[in-house]
């Protein structure tokens, strides 16, 4: 099951946040190729966060995700990410870090270190 977590400075109070969960849940699904029902997105807004050295709306994400990672499904969702937060908090891509994790290759790696 992918999981997006959503860190922003913007106050979401009245703002319609329903497109980035609608939007995110899909773009995930699509990029990484797992059905969406079972794509998770949570969104936590007004979080202390200075980027840049200034308090400037921004954003940090991580997605965790079991298998469908690799370097190309990386930038496409770093790109699709941005974009969605641009769209609708208007975050310019360039203040938006988006860590991403492949649960897979965690036990993969503690595999090969036990040989």
């Amino acid at each position: 099951m992918p999981c997006l977590y959503l860190s922003t400075n913007v106050n979401l109070d009245g703002v319609n946040i329903d497109p980035i969960f609608t939007h995110a849940t899909t773009a995930i699904s699509t990029i990484i190729g797992k059905p969406e029902q079972f794509v998770m997105v949570l969104l936590k807004g007004s979080v202390p966060l200075m980027f840049g050295q200034n308090k400037e709306p921004a954003a940090y994400g991580e997605l965790v995700a079991m298998g469908g990672i690799n370097s190309k499904v990386k930038k496409e969702l770093i790109h699709t990410i941005g974009t969605i937060l641009e769209k609708n908090l208007s975050i310019p891509r360039t203040r938006f870090f988006l860590k991403v994790f492949d649960t897979t290759l965690l036990k993969r790696d503690k595999t090969h270190s036990k040989l």
